[in-house]
């Protein structure tokens, strides 16, 4: 039988309550309402999303990344593990109680990856992060941004002013790479669309489908063009 989700604590945003609960050692759910957000359980293509995204940076001497989307860290984990001790990451998150719960009781799930000393969050939304690096001539441009979002792209973010991703916003990280810089996008599904907004954005581009069978999610993977 089952064991009982326990609350762990909640807050409320824009009129919306997240909640994060727990039933076993690592067995965590975070909610928007009645609504499940992420499960500690399912966390394969957050895993594959980080590993792709930093693929090939593992011998890079000072690699910089970007990761758009705290959640529960399980996508940082894996960004970690790929890139070296010399790496900086920046995580932009919206959400200050997200980052509590990831140094709090989310932290055994990914070894304190939020605390890692490579770690520096940026609390705000990534879109704005990028926008404003894009503007800045002096600002170090990034070797990876990889973009851990709820939902992803899909039908209704094809409008070219879609902050995430729409063309200005994949003209602006685009802007934000450097010559050969990896674009990681998590999708809930695939996205033609999105796919295609990419290619005409600069982006040599491929998408994964991470596991084998079932339902998976999509993982797009742009190169910047040197």
């Amino acid at each position: 039988m089952a064991l009982p989700w326990k609350t762990l604590d909640r807050f409320t945003t824009d009129d919306e309550t997240l909640e994060l609960r727990q039933r076993g050692e690592r067995d965590f759910i975070i909610t928007l309402g009645s609504q499940v957000l992420m499960n500690s359980m399912a966390q394969r293509s957050e895993m594959a999303l980080g590993a792709l995204g930093c693929k090939g940076l593992e011998n890079h001497p000072a690699p910089r990344v970007m990761v758009g989307g705290l959640g529960m860290g399980c996508t940082l984990r894996a960004v970690l593990d790929a890139l070296p001790e010399t790496a900086e990451v920046v995580v932009a998150e919206l959400s200050e109680q997200i980052v509590t719960w990831c140094k709090g009781p989310l932290a055994s799930l990914t070894g304190g990856a939020v605390s890692d000393p490579r770690v520096t969050v940026a609390l705000g939304d990534v879109a704005k992060l990028i926008s404003n690096t894009a503007k800045e001539t002096n600002t170090p441009r990034f070797d990876a941004i990889i973009l851990d979002l709820y939902r992803g792209p899909h039908a209704r973010t094809d409008k070219k002013s879609d902050p995430f991703y729409g063309s200005r916003a994949i003209e602006r990280t685009h802007a934000c790479l450097k010559p050969g810089g990896t674009l990681a996008v998590w999708g809930e599904t695939y996205d033609e669309g999105f796919a295609k907004r990419m290619t005409q954005g600069g982006f040599a581009t491929t998408c994964e489908r991470p596991g084998k069978g079932g339902y998976r999610h999509a993982v797009f993977l742009g190169k910047k063009k040197r």
